[in-house]
């Protein structure tokens, strides 16, 4: 019986006609009476698990949230669509307070959002008042763990107020991101009684992610922004002054950004969250202050200014791109000397050694991400402990040839010469000086001007040198020293080039013609969406998502019945906005002469979708092609416009198919039994603890050729 009741609401409110995955059997086991626990990505609708089946059960729910923003976001956008809810925290005055708890006394509300800090003082209240609480939601519950990327105190409180609660309601923990360990805590902590789990994977199928190491980082946001005006996004730094600084550099350039951080009053940083929120600034400049929560729908992409603490803190600000299930882009431009930024946080940071020795280990694997040469999506779906089933995604920037090798070698060992002939006691800008034969006072005092190098390369722009130079320390040539004042130093990688033993080979970045499809309607309902938002003070999102206008643009409805086919178009949706939309289509429609399309059918849609798969499946039989000619990999890449990495996964995708390839060519004699040594040793799985225990010169090639070979 529920479950009819669940589908009118979905489509009657949320103007969905099925569930996503998981959904669906987290709302059966709590409308069965059980505790929940959900684990879906950021903007797969963890929100829903709790929001049907507060519509469905007598009572109110109580839903416990940490951010103010978030709850005034949810809270518009339900009542927005009919569901009448509230919230209580500290942005709210005594008189405004007392006002909501005499409306939850009157039983006006179905959902109520609470800051943990209120439990204490509302717990007594609903006794009072002889609330019925059917339900008590606990979004973001990786707070209460310590191990947890944003563990916050007064979460501990939650379990407490659930246990005093007569008769005790049944509890959903949601979250999107959680270890093992945090997990377990989320359950012991919340005194949650034999949960049903429902995770849903942590891949996120319509992000691409794409690290970039040494960029010139300002050039790069400039360049991406260029073709991106519209785009809303957002720029994470890792400190208050990266972010004034990149804030003023693009107000330079007139773009229309904004800037959260910390120093910001309280009142500031309302003004430009809210400029974010309805779309006046498409651009906002934010350190992590500007965190969980962030409901808007449309951000379509996340740049990492640097490198982030830990995974489970990228991949939470990450995926606030694409929240609508439209493509969206998360970037991360790395440079080693990020990593001391973090370091620094972390040894300046009042907390146990315990938490630190934590800390800095996930902080390492958040910079083994960066320089991986795996799969990305790969890469995070194993940190969480998910097997991923591919090991070519082609939605990344290892596997879909957004960077390309090139043979640096004799630029790379002019500089390692430098480094060498100056004793490695120096940093990058007086190396660069000697290179480029600067007569300044501290080259001429140190008699830097007698080395050998010095005016080396005075014919290349100092600008990629220092590139050049971030590139050599992110592949591990050189280490930058850990100290107030760094120096460059030589790893064995370096002096093995300098001996001629090995050619130098730097992934750079391929530059891409972007080209927009044009599409005029979608912008004229944009237009109007915006005028709508302005006129209701309400966030053009919460009128309608972008997917669903690029579908209304797509279809062109002219009756109300193909209008309540748009995903995202529930009844009371219809009511509120529908006929103005419906008219500005009707005028696009007689100007350009075109007919309406009444009778939406997306099977067409689907069987195309169907055909891309199978093309892009075919792509490694392309290659398999090319390799039967007798290309080399490279030569292979290079023709086909792939990554080295991709043409490897291609080739290894074969031999798993039983095609014929000669997988020894791919293993240097003398290396077969050591690399089945370190795999008996750690498992096939992790292929760089595998290279970690291996002589410097055995590649990734050939331990993935080893794992094929013995089907690992």
């Amino acid at each position: 019986m529920w479950k009819n009741e669940a589908l009118k609401a979905l489509k009657n409110y949320f103007g969905y006609d099925k569930f996503r995955k998981g959904q669906e059997k987290a709302i059966e086991n709590i409308m069965e009476g059980r505790d929940t626990f959900v684990i879906m990505p950021t903007g797969g609708g963890k929100s829903l698990c709790y929001q049907i089946p507060a519509l469905l059960l007598e009572g109110i729910t109580i839903v416990v949230s940490p951010l103010i923003s978030l709850m005034k976001d949810q809270v518009d956008t339900l009542n927005n669509m009919g569901i009448s809810s509230t919230y209580i925290n500290s942005s709210l005055s005594r008189e405004e307070i007392d006002e909501k708890i005499l409306e939850i006394g009157e039983n006006k509300y179905k959902i109520i959002y609470l800051a943990p800090e209120r439990l204490e003082t509302m717990q007594g209240i609903f006794k009072m008042l002889d609330i019925k609480i059917s339900l008590v939601a606990i979004d973001e519950a990786h707070c209460i763990s310590k191990w947890g990327h944003d563990f916050r105190p007064s979460y501990r409180k939650v379990q407490y107020f659930i246990e005093l609660l007569e008769p005790r309601p049944r509890v959903l923990a949601c979250t999107a991101t959680a270890t093992e360990l945090v997990k377990q805590d989320i359950i012991d902590l919340l005194g949650l009684r034999n949960p049903g789990l429902y995770f849903t994977g942590f891949d996120r199928e319509n992000l691409t992610f794409k690290v970039f190491r040494g960029e010139n980082k300002e050039r790069f946001i400039l360049e991406y922004i260029q073709d991106k005006k519209e785009d809303s996004g957002i720029i994470y730094v890792a400190t208050r002054n990266d972010g004034e600084k990149l804030y003023e550099t693009l107000l330079k350039k007139n773009c229309r950004v904004g800037l959260y951080h910390a120093g910001l009053s309280e009142e500031k940083r309302k003004s430009m969250q809210e400029e974010f929120m309805y779309d006046n600034v498409n651009i906002m400049v934010a350190t992590n202050a500007f965190g969980m929560g962030i409901d808007k729908s449309n951000v379509r992409y996340v740049i990492h200014h640097s490198v982030p603490k830990n995974l489970e803190a990228y991949y939470q600000e990450a995926g606030r791109a694409g929240r609508d299930g439209e493509p969206g882009e998360c970037i991360l431009l790395f440079n080693s000397g990020d990593v001391f930024t973090q370091r620094y946080f972390i040894d300046n940071s009042n907390t146990s050694p315990e938490r630190k020795a934590q800390e800095y280990n996930t902080l390492r694997a958040m910079v083994d991400y960066c320089y991986t040469s795996k799969c990305l999506r790969a890469y995070i779906l194993e940190y969480f402990g998910e097997e991923a089933t591919f090991i070519n995604c082609s939605n990344c920037s290892n596997c879909n040839g957004d960077v390309e090798e090139k043979d640096i070698t004799t630029e790379a060992q002019m500089i390692f010469s430098c480094i060498y002939r100056v004793k490695e006691r120096y940093g990058l800008n007086t190396v660069l000086d000697v290179l480029k034969g600067s007569q300044n006072q501290k080259i001429l005092k140190l008699s830097l001007d007698k080395v050998s190098t010095y005016g080396l390369m005075k014919d290349y722009d100092r600008k990629y040198l220092e590139e050049l130079t971030n590139k050599l320390i992110a592949d591990g040539y050189i280490v930058m020293t850990n100290e107030e004042f760094p120096v460059l130093k030589l790893t064995t990688k370096a002096v093995n080039s300098l001996k001629n033993k090995e050619q130098v080979f730097v992934t750079v970045r391929k530059i891409k013609e972007v080209i927009k499809k044009k599409n005029d309607l979608f912008n004229i309902l944009k237009a109007t969406r915006k005028s709508i938002s302005e006129e209701l003070k309400l966030p053009p999102y919460i009128i309608f998502h972008d997917a669903t206008l690029k579908e209304l643009s797509t279809y062109m409805p002219a009756t109300k019945e193909a209008f309540l086919n748009i995903k995202g178009v529930g009844e009371n949706k219809f009511e509120k906005y529908g006929a103005q939309f419906l008219e500005v289509i009707k005028e696009y429609l007689e100007e350009k002469n075109l007919k309406p399309i009444d009778n939406i059918n997306k099977e067409d849609e689907i069987n195309e979708g169907i055909k891309k798969v199978k093309e892009k499946v075919k792509s490694h039989l392309q290659s398999y092609e090319l390799y039967k000619q007798g290309l080399s990999l490279k030569e292979i890449a290079k023709q086909r416009e792939l990554s080295l990495i991709t043409v490897q996964s291609h080739i290894f995708d074969c031999v798993a198919e039983g095609l014929e390839i000669n997988i020894e060519e791919f293993i240097p004699e003398g290396t077969e039994n050591k690399i089945l040594e370190a795999i008996n040793e750690v498992g096939a799985a992790k292929l760089k603890a595998i290279k970690e225990l291996l002589p410097e010169g055995v590649e990734y090639t050939a331990i993935k050729a080893v794992i094929c070979k013995h089907h690992l």
